[in-house]
């Protein structure tokens, strides 16, 4: 694997002397909110019922539900059982489950759930977390919890009003006060990226839910127009590259638009448009199966969550071949779909989950993935992070054992600034050629350049009635080695394929639907390795097929092939 740098990029340091600087302003801008005269400035009047309650199209499990009622509170794949006194006092196993916590991420799976128990239990969270944090204290407070947590009680909060106690309710309308009000202060300061839209959009539901005559609904909408034209892209993508940061995304502007339209305001034209343009580039990014290709963080997502979200898109926009703002590119013949990542990472803040994986691609075919990436590391998978998103973790070419990027290592720098990607690819080409022998995406990338003086290149192409995918990878070097650089060319295979050699040439596939695939490679050594996979929720074991040899002074060609075998 490629040796961490000594100290981090030069670029980096401003970026690092304003964390710093703002890392030593927190705890006097704790110190000063948790005083009396702060909570005189979230005074003002009060709202004493919710005139909307969105729809938020997140899945609920009710088995979280279940293991609630049974004091056992599973967040972030992680649970904490409680046998005596209040959820709130005991220790957080992470700082995402105690985020998720405060957050009110149990709320959702307990009002799915409904019934007398789970209204109970919910009623009494709520006390019990009005009770603990009537002060702002950190996280209970930090504007990212406290939007989610606003989100989560004006989506769900029908469970505990229907027929509540009178007083009760009083406390919580006036929570939801000084809630409101304090992110409306403190909104701007949400780490940059998916948490700050989201507080944006909380912001602008805490105007249209609470009418309490406040300016909040405006000061929202200017905060969310700002974030989306930093956020989204002109083709329509994140700019983080993550397919499930977009949906994610777009599920808070759905809800922030139906709440306008609600209360007969006026949808902005800024997000309007941005809505419009995210619709087609989430189609894009869906298999056959309904669920999204990983790139970049992220997981599968929820197919009927998806489906739901995009039914209501009244302009049905169908997804393009080319994603230049976002670096990608898809290809769709027959019963099968080829998406290809060509693009360079992130910039800055939001690289801190973006994967080293350029010229990667996945394919998917009668519904059934195929060539995959391995997926991202959920919270319970830390252990896996640096590991996925390195190169090897990707459907693509891998030298020397190294990553194409980096992700900045262990240290202060790392401690001010999360785990960036850095010295990954600077360019990325790209061509697109529609013929009548198919669909080609053809790339090249630089990331090896700087470390090992070599350039990747790969053309793919995609036949018209889908039932062959033909690869060429050429490695080509910029200066003379001494030495062999050996190379590895990786496709991830889904847990659900089988692999096992043919008696004649190359290696078999057999999907779950009993399609039949043959992969055929020449220029190097074919091997069945072990994988793993982790596209949903756990990992699972899973295969992979490797190419293997090495390049040195002249450039190299592996060729490569998936085809259907048996069909007419």
């Amino acid at each position: 694997m490629a040796l961490p740098r000594r100290w981090p990029p030069l670029r980096l340091y401003p970026d690092m002397l304003r964390a710093a600087l703002w890392r030593a302003v927190v705890p006097l801008l704790v110190f000063w909110r948790s005083t009396w005269f702060y909570r005189q400035l979230l005074k003002g009047p009060i709202a004493y019922r919710l005139r909307f309650h969105p729809y938020d199209a997140l899945p609920a499990p009710l088995e979280d539900a279940e293991a609630a009622l049974r004091g056992r509170f599973r967040f972030c794949g992680e649970s904490v059982e409680v046998k005596d006194g209040s959820v709130f006092e005991q220790p957080a196993p992470s700082a995402a489950w105690g985020r998720a916590l405060q957050s009110f991420a149990w709320l959702p799976p307990l009002a799915a759930a409904g019934g007398e128990p789970a209204r109970v239990l919910a009623t009494n969270l709520i006390s019990q977390w009005l009770k603990r944090n009537a002060k702002y204290s950190v996280p209970a407070w930090s504007p990212e919890v406290l939007g989610r947590r606003l989100l989560n009680l004006f989506a769900h909060s029908r469970l505990v009003m229907t027929d509540s106690d009178l007083m009760w309710r009083s406390k919580l309308f006036v929570s939801l006060r000084e809630q409101s009000r304090a992110l409306a202060r403190t909104c701007a300061e949400a780490p940059e990226g998916l948490p700050r839209l989201e507080a944006a959009a909380a912001l602008v539901l805490s105007g249209v839910c609470l009418q309490d005559h406040g300016n909040r609904l405006e000061a929202g909408l200017a905060r969310l127009e700002s974030e989306l034209a930093g956020q989204i892209l002109p083709d329509g993508g994140h700019i983080s590259r993550s397919p499930e940061a977009l949906v994610t995304a777009y599920r808070y502007l759905t809800m922030v638009m139906d709440g306008l339209q609600a209360i007969s305001y006026d949808v902005p034209q800024a997000v309007r448009v941005a809505h419009d343009r995210m619709t087609p580039m989430i189609r894009f990014f869906r298999h056959g199966d309904g669920t999204l290709a990983l790139f970049n963080g992220g997981t599968e997502s929820d197919a009927r969550m998806i489906a739901g979200l995009l039914a209501r898109d009244e302009v049905r926009g169908q997804p393009f071949g080319h994603a230049p703002h976002s670096g990608y590119q898809r290809a769709a013949a027959g019963k099968t779909i080829l998406i290809v990542d060509c693009g360079t990472p992130p910039p800055g803040p939001y690289s801190c989950a973006a994967h080293a994986g350029c010229l990667s691609f996945e394919f998917s075919t009668s519904g059934q993935r195929v060539v995959v990436n391995c997926g991202s590391a959920q919270t319970q998978q830390q252990r896996w992070e640096n590991v996925l998103r390195a190169t090897a973790a990707h459907s693509t070419v891998t030298l020397a054992d190294m990553s194409s990027g980096a992700i900045l290592p262990e240290g202060v720098a790392r401690n001010l600034l999360g785990p960036r990607l850095i010295d990954g690819s600077e360019r990325v080409d790209t061509r697109r050629v529609e013929t009548t022998q198919g669909v080609i995406v053809e790339g090249s990338h630089d990331g090896y350049a700087a470390t090992l003086g070599i350039v990747h290149e790969r053309s793919l192409t995609l036949a018209p009635q889908g039932r062959m995918l033909t690869g060429l990878d050429r490695l080509v070097p910029k200066v003379r080695s001494r030495d062999p650089v050996a190379f590895a060319i990786r496709f991830h295979v889904h847990p659900n394929v089988r692999l096992s050699a043919s008696q004649g040439a190359g290696i078999l596939l057999k999907l779950p639907n009993g399609e039949g695939w043959r992969f055929r490679a020449q220029g190097g050594g074919v091997a069945i390795e072990e994988s793993v996979y982790l596209g949903g929720e756990s990992a699972r074991r899973t295969e992979q097929l490797v190419i293997v040899g090495s390049v040195r002074d002249a450039p190299v060609e592996i060729g490569w092939v998936f085809e259907q075998i048996g069909a007419q």
